[in-house]
This record gives C-alpha cells, structure tokens and sequence, in this order.
C-alpha cells in the first residue's frame, strides 16, 4: 500500500468519457461539471480510494471567488487536497496574439509578477474557501517570453513578496531554466519544482538530474502530455478520453523513481495527470499505482 504521503489526482474532473469508470451515478448534463467531484473523490481502486488530490486548470483563466472554493471543498474528504493554477495574469510576460485576450493580445502584461495582485485575487478567496483542504499553488509559466537571466531574480523577488505558510509549486516550461540558480531560489524560499512531462521539456528523470534534488518539503508531478507532441496533436490522440491509446513507459518509470525518492525522504508528493498523456488519466494513474506497489513491496 502507498503511504498518505502520496496523492494521485487528474488535471481537471468533470470528463464524459469517464462515465461507467469513475463515474457511476446520473447527473443531469447541466449539474454534471458542479455536482461530480465528491463522486470522483469517492472513487476507489483496489480498495482504497485512487484520488486524494486534484488539479484546477480553469483557475489558469479566470481566479474562482472564495464561494466557488468553498463549494469544491464541501465535496471532498478532510484529506483531500486541491491543487490549483494560479491565475494567468500574474504567470504570463504578454498577452498572446490570442482572440480572447481582446485588445490586450500582443501586448505587454502590466500584472506579470505582481505579488500584491495575486494575493487579493487569487491566494486570499483560496485560503478563505479551501482552508485545510488547499494543495500546491501551481505557476504555470509557459515556454516563449523567459530569458533565464532576467526571470529567475524576478522571479526570487516575487516568491520573497508572497505570503508564508501556503504551499507553492513553480512550472517552467523553458528547460534553459532549469539549473542550480533556478533550484537555490525556489529551496530559499521552499516552493517545489513542477516535474512537468509536456511537448518540449526534458524527460522527468532529466529535469531531477538538472535540479539535483528536491527543492520544498513537497514536490509536485504533471503529466500532461507525450514528448515532442503539441498540445493540439496530443487531443486529437487522446480522442474521448475513455482508453489508453498509446501507454509512455518511461514517463510511468521516471514518474515511480521521483515518487519513490520522495518517499524515502518523506516529502508529500503530488501526482497530477492530464488524460491527453496517455488518453486516459485514471487508468494512467491505476498503471503507476500497480508500479509502485510492486516496486515498494519488493
């Protein structure tokens, strides 16, 4: 059996193709997406409940009001821990040349960074609805727009500027950032590196190698897509998102090799997986599971 120390959880919940696997019970279509995650809490594997944790990415769009926080944690046990990404305006250098973004696209964002900001709009309601119940904060900071040089102190200036006691997690999809700056000022200021497996990062394995160790009394995985695949192919792969089309071995291997060191050193351990990975996340997860089992009772 795992130890409490590690949470397995999917990037998001609310999924059709999940139906008559995690999802048993009738919903109407239009209280599927709102009424579903205690169902998804619920589910087991094995005996024992397969979700102790789940990834927010809408909060990446628009930062959820308190009352929306308080609404997911109504729905999940006491141990349950919700990992949420932090709201795009505080992660992203400019706008991309996007329609949603209206008359900001292609330009500059005032708000990169802006520790002041983050806290009144995306720290302070999650504190306020998921209390004991809140994971990781997760920085998704995408790949174009990051020079090394100029973002890692900028960068160490914001993290010095957040508020203590909150777990935070720091995803860099540039891996010239990965290194020994990048390691020292993440573990000066105890947030924890995402090991992200996505397009154009390294493997998991090589990222460890590059930060040399663990950087926070926690770490946080995400699976979210194959190597050297778009996003945009990685969904047309994944199809209904209700099987495993193409399994990742070593992504499973390097991902039971950071789980089990983080276990020897007694660090809790997130493991968040995304179903454009291998087409399905809760059979991802139940294939990492098994591995881990086996190689802990070994």
């Amino acid at each position: 059996m795992l130890p409490d120390t590690v949470r397995f959880g999917t990037s998001s919940w609310a999924y059709e193709g999940w139906k008559g696997q995690v999802y048993k019970q009738a919903y109407p279509k239009s209280r599927f997406a709102k009424n579903c995650l205690k169902e998804y809490a619920a589910c087991e594997y094995g005996g024992r409940r397969l979700f102790r944790t789940v990834g927010v990415d809408h909060s990446f769009y628009r930062p959820p009001a308190a009352t929306q926080w308080k609404d997911y944690a109504a729905q999940v046990p006491d141990d349950f821990r919700i990992c949420a990404k932090v709201w795009e305006e505080i992660t992203i250098p400019a706008f991309a040349g996007h329609p949603r973004y209206g008359q900001k696209a292609g330009k500059p964002n005032p708000r990169f960074l802006d520790a002041a900001l983050c806290e009144e709009l995306v720290l302070a309601p999650a504190r306020e609805g998921l209390g004991d119940r809140a994971g990781p904060m997760i920085f998704e900071f995408q790949r174009s727009g990051l020079d090394p040089e100029s973002f890692i102190p900028a960068l160490d200036r914001f993290l010095s500027k957040l508020p203590s006691g909150h777990p935070y997690a720091v995803e860099v999809r540039n891996p010239a950032i990965l290194g020994t700056r990048y390691h020292d000022v993440l573990n000066a200021h105890g947030a924890a590196h995402v090991y992200n497996h996505w397009t154009f990062m390294p493997a998991l394995a090589e990222q460890h190698k590059r930060m040399e160790r663990f950087t926070a009394p926690f770490t946080v995985l995400r699976l979210l897509t194959p190597l050297k695949m778009s996003y945009e192919q990685a969904k047309k792969r994944a199809g209904a998102y209700d099987k495993i089309v193409g399994e990742l071995p070593e992504m499973r291997r390097d991902t039971v090799g950071l789980v089990t060191q983080a276990v020897a050193e007694n660090r809790q351990t997130y493991v968040l997986v995304n179903n454009r990975a291998e087409g399905n996340a809760p059979a991802t997860i139940q294939a990492i599971v098994d591995e881990l089992e086996t190689q802990m009772s070994s």
